[in-house]
C-alpha cells in the first residue's frame, strides 16, 4: 500500500509538469536552441496555463524559472537578446505560488538550497547558457537530471573546454561562492584536473534562437544595455570617464 502511494505521488508530480515537458520537446532543438517564432504563434496559451500552476520544490522552481524566462522572451520577440528587453531579471513580474517574483528572486530561492548544480539548469535565453533540457525536471529524477545536465554543459566545447588550461563559463566566476571547491566540482563532472589554470570565457548574450538568420548581439551593445545592472561605483566611474573624455575633446578641438 505504501509503495502504491509513493508511486502514485511520483506519477502525479510527473503529470503536473507534463505540459511543460511536451512544450520543451516541441519547441527546443537537440542543440538547445528555441523555436521562439513557432512557440509565440502556437504555444503561448499552453505556456500561460502551465505557469498558473503551483511551483514548489527544487525541480518545480527550476521549471518555473526557465518557463518564465521563455514567456518573457515571447512577450518581446523578436529580439536579439534578453538584455534588449526592459529589466528582465530584477522586475517582480512573475507570479509564482501567488507571489510576485523576479527571475533573480527565483534564482536566489534555488541558490539558498545549497545545490550548485542548479546553475547547470537555469537558462537565461542566451547562447552561452547551459543547455536547456528537453524534458521537465521532476522530483523523482532531479538528482540524475542535474548530474546529466551538468555533464552536458561541461562537455560542450563551445561552452567549456579542458586541457592544459580549463576555459570555462563565467558563471563559475559570477557564482564562485556557490561552488565552494570549484576544482573538485569541475573534476567530478568533466576531465578537469585539480590545480589546472582556469580562465573564464566571454559570455555571449545573443538570444538562443533556432532561427539561423537570427541577429547576433555584439559585446559593446551588451555593455550599454547592462549599464543599469552595474554597481553604483562602476556606473559613477564610467560617467566620470565620459565627462573627462568630453572635456578633453572640448579642450583639444574647440580651444
Amino acid at each position: 500500500m505504501r509503495l502504491f502511494f509513493f508511486t502514485a505521488l511520483a506519477a502525479f508530480a510527473q503529470s503536473d509538469h507534463a505540459a511543460w515537458d511536451a512544450m520543451l520537446k516541441t519547441y527546443v532543438t537537440t542543440e538547445s536552441r528555441v523555436h521562439y517564432a513557432q512557440w509565440k504563434t502556437d504555444g503561448v496559451k499552453e505556456l500561460d496555463a502551465y505557469l498558473a500552476k503551483q511551483h514548489s520544490g527544487k525541480a518545480a522552481l527550476i521549471n518555473a524559472y526557465n518557463a518564465h524566462m521563455i514567456r518573457w522572451i515571447l512577450t518581446n520577440y523578436p529580439t536579439s537578446s534578453v538584455f534588449r528587453t526592459s529589466d528582465p531579471f530584477r522586475e517582480p513580474r512573475n507570479q509564482v505560488n501567488g507571489r510576485a517574483m523576479s527571475l533573480d528572486d527565483i534564482e536566489t530561492e534555488l541558490r539558498n538550497m545549497g545545490d550548485p548544480r542548479i546553475h547547470a539548469a537555469l537558462v537565461c535565453a542566451a547562447r552561452s547558457c547551459p543547455p536547456l533540457r528537453r524534458e521537465a525536471y521532476t522530483d523523482d529524477k532531479i538528482d540524475a537530471q542535474l548530474d546529466d545536465n551538468t555533464r552536458q554543459w561541461l562537455g560542450n566545447p563551445k561552452l567549456n573546454a579542458f586541457g592544459e588550461t580549463s576555459s570555462i563559463s563565467p558563471i563559475f566566476d559570477w557564482y564562485a561562492g556557490d561552488f565552494r571547491d570549484l576544482h573538485a566540482f569541475l573534476a567530478r563532472y568533466s576531465s578537469h584536473k585539480p590545480g589546472t589554470k582556469i580562465e573564464y570565457r566571454t559570455y555571449d548574450w545573443s538570444l538562443n534562437d533556432s532561427d539561423p538568420n537570427a541577429p547576433s548581439y555584439p559585446q559593446w551593445l551588451f555593455y550599454i544595455d547592462s549599464f543599469g545592472y552595474q554597481p553604483v561605483w562602476a556606473r559613477a566611474s564610467a560617467a566620470a570617464l565620459v565627462l573627462l573624455g568630453a572635456y578633453w575633446l572640448k579642450r583639444r578641438f574647440i580651444y
